[in-house]
């Protein structure tokens, strides 16, 4: 029995273009029109024909650009610069240049931007601590040795974190305590998480100078000892500028050497 042969299916021409030859033409997968292509998909045996612009690009969102990251920068500058509690979202985005309507796309209010980056920062200062435990490990450091690196490693952070130690010290108060902003109790407040946080850097540098000065510091001097250090290196923002005569660096290796002479057994 002779198979019946389906005629072919002609591609339509778009709407006021002039055809190149008289009557229907199949059209060319290589032509392109300025405004609008033919897209053809073959299925079943059929084809079927969709309209696409082709040549009109997707345009970004208009808040494409603006970052979350940009915007804890910016935001972190203003805190430093007025205070927390003086700063507002109007002035956040005047300095970001952006609305504060685009600025709520993100943020909730001043006290979610605070959040977030508090947020980050401690999780970062815990990052440090974690990854100068591996290089101690790797590089078969001891414990002054670790210590040391500690040391560097937070004063490195805190030479392009200046802005964030400023909110970290002076904002966390600020933070929503007891409740949240719908009245809700958490199981941990945003207030209560990041001096957890803070605690526990505070416990971790504790035992970097236990282990690394074990004659000298012990349970009943500890607390001083560890607050001894962090009063080094936790107010450089007052006083020590990048690019300045003392580097954050050559900083480091002055509180070191104090640690060393200071604290090293006879």
């Amino acid at each position: 029995m002779r198979a019946r042969v389906r005629p072919p299916v002609l591609m339509p021409q778009p709407p006021n273009m002039r055809r190149a030859t008289q009557g229907p033409t199949l059209a060319s997968s290589s032509q392109q029109y300025s405004a609008k292509s033919w897209l053809v998909l073959g299925m079943a045996g059929t084809i079927r024909l969709c309209w696409q612009n082709a040549n009109m690009a997707r345009p970004k969102s208009a808040s494409h650009e603006l970052k979350r990251d940009e915007i804890l920068d910016i935001a972190a500058q203003c805190f430093a610069d007025r205070s927390y509690p003086a700063a507002s979202m109007n002035d956040i985005a005047a300095a970001i240049g952006t609305s504060k309507a685009r600025l709520y796309h993100y943020y909730s209010g001043k006290d979610a931007i605070l959040f977030d980056l508090l947020d980050r920062y401690t999780q970062r200062l815990l990052a440090i601590i974690g990854q100068v435990e591996a290089t101690a490990q790797r590089r078969s450091l001891d414990d002054r040795a670790a210590l040391h690196e500690l040391v560097r490693d937070f004063l490195q952070e805190y030479e392009t974190s200046a802005t964030r130690h400023v909110a970290l010290l002076h904002a966390t108060q600020f933070l929503p305590g007891a409740t949240d902003a719908s009245g809700a109790v958490p199981a941990v407040s945003q207030r209560d998480l990041i001096l957890n946080r803070q605690r526990d850097v505070v416990s971790a540098v504790t035992r970097f100078l236990r282990r690394a000065y074990p004659q000298r510091v012990n349970a009943a001097n500890q607390t001083a000892q560890t607050m001894m250090l962090f009063g080094m290196i936790n107010w450089t923002f007052t006083w020590l500028r990048p690019g300045g005569a003392m580097s954050y660096a050559a900083f480091a290796e002055q509180v070191i050497g104090l640690l060393e002479h200071g604290l090293a057994a006879a």
